[in-house]
């Protein structure tokens, strides 16, 4: 359960290796295989959502409420977009049973976007908590 109390008080999105680091010096006999392993039971069951916005990795968000999410490619900082109902959507061919709709958004954060004082390729690639 310390993986899913680690999600639920770290509101991040944060990587599997992210919550073995964390972990690890509390829990000594844990393994990042143990991490995959528990986190693939959490999202199985519904717990946790994993996110593939990022195209490095996988992230989790522990908060499985309504709500949508924000890339930005220049830092990598993924934020929360809450929204109070699921835009509509298309409908699927007859047939078809929907089990799970993520919302994403790419582009650049508003301190990026407003960041001229680097060429592009002297910014680095960060992860900011909120």
């Amino acid at each position: 359960m310390a993986v899913l109390d680690y999600l639920a008080t770290h509101r991040t999105h944060p990587t599997a290796d992210e919550i073995y680091a964390a972990l690890a010096p509390q829990i000594p006999t844990l393994s990042k295989t143990t991490v995959y392993n528990t986190l693939a039971l959490l999202v199985q069951q519904g717990a946790v959502t994993q996110l593939t916005i990022d195209p490095r990795e996988a992230r989790f968000d522990g908060d499985t409420t309504l709500h949508g999410h924000f890339y930005c490619e220049e830092c990598g900082t993924l934020y929360d977009i809450p929204f109070s109902a699921l835009p509509e959507l298309p409908a699927l061919p007859e047939g078809y049973a929907l089990r799970e709709t993520q919302l994403y958004y790419r582009g650049l954060c508003a301190a990026c976007r407003c960041d001229t004082s680097r060429r592009p390729s002297e910014r680095k690639t960060i992860t900011v908590t909120q």
